[in-house]
């Protein structure tokens, strides 16, 4: 495993490690100006599949944060590149917002109902019993199953809210079938990442604040990853795993020269 001086390119989570509840976390703006000052590549990952990079972008500047448009790579994304790959120009029944409709159809594909190749479940706040019906009637004909990621729930200012982890539960016990995800802790969301910007394993790190998903699929990437005290990872929460990343700072204003 290469030092953090052999790091030429960076792969950050989002939620935790650059901003907390739309407050930009300590470091964060720092650390953003001088990768872009040093010409560093980097992308910023989250596995929310609601917001299109733009969106994201949006929320992000107007908290504070000026993260452009094409520094951002969401599990929506790296779904769509996988599908691609798999069967260019197929098909999909889609659960899911903005973010993940319009990834699949920049990557070609077309969204139906009528015997779809996929059933593809991204985040949501508008499910309904009607499209949760037709989405198991699919799987049960023969659509293969993919989700977005495997977040059980979401944060929100009320407290937590039922994610795409928590739907995809519930239609795997209708089905007997379970989906195959791919954002984080998928190793696959950060190689797909690193082929956007062209890294390689060897000369990038992964910084994130959770230990099962970002410093797990780090390591499974072959990648230095830097765990960051600022979410929800804390010294009890490190014991209670295996493995251990390269680094922890208490936030990435660590990462700052």
């Amino acid at each position: 495993m290469a030092d953090r001086s052999k790091i030429t390119t960076w792969l950050t989570d989002m939620d935790g490690v650059l901003v907390h509840e739309g407050h930009v976390l300590p470091g964060a703006t720092e650390l953003i100006t001088q990768w872009e000052k040093n010409g560093t590549p980097f992308l910023v990952l989250t596995n929310n599949s609601i917001y299109t990079p733009r969106d994201l972008s949006a929320r992000l500047r107007a908290g504070g944060l000026n993260v452009p448009e094409d520094r951002i790579w969401t599990s929506a994304l790296a779904t769509a590149a996988f599908l691609k790959s798999q069967n260019p120009g197929g098909t999909a029944f889609v659960l899911g917002e903005s973010g993940l409709t319009q990834a699949l159809h920049d990557v070609g594909y077309t969204q139906t109902e009528l015997n779809p190749d996929y059933v593809v479940l991204g985040e949501s706040r508008n499910f309904n019993f009607d499209s949760l019906t037709k989405a198991i009637r699919l799987i049960n004909n023969g659509a293969r199953f993919i989700a977005t990621n495997p977040d059980a729930t979401g944060p929100s200012a009320d407290g937590v809210l039922p994610a795409t982890g928590s739907v995809a539960a519930l239609i795997t016990k209708a089905t007997g079938k379970h989906p195959y995800i791919v954002g984080k802790p998928n190793p696959m969301m950060f190689r797909s990442a690193m082929r956007k910007i062209g890294a390689h394993s060897e000369s990038t790190g992964m910084i994130g604040d959770r230990m099962d998903t970002d410093v797990v699929a780090g390591i499974e990437a072959g990648l230095h990853t830097v765990l960051v005290l600022t979410g929800i990872s804390d010294d009890a929460e490190i014991q209670k795993y295996p493995f251990r990343p390269t680094e922890i700072l208490n936030s990435v204003a660590d990462l700052v020269d």
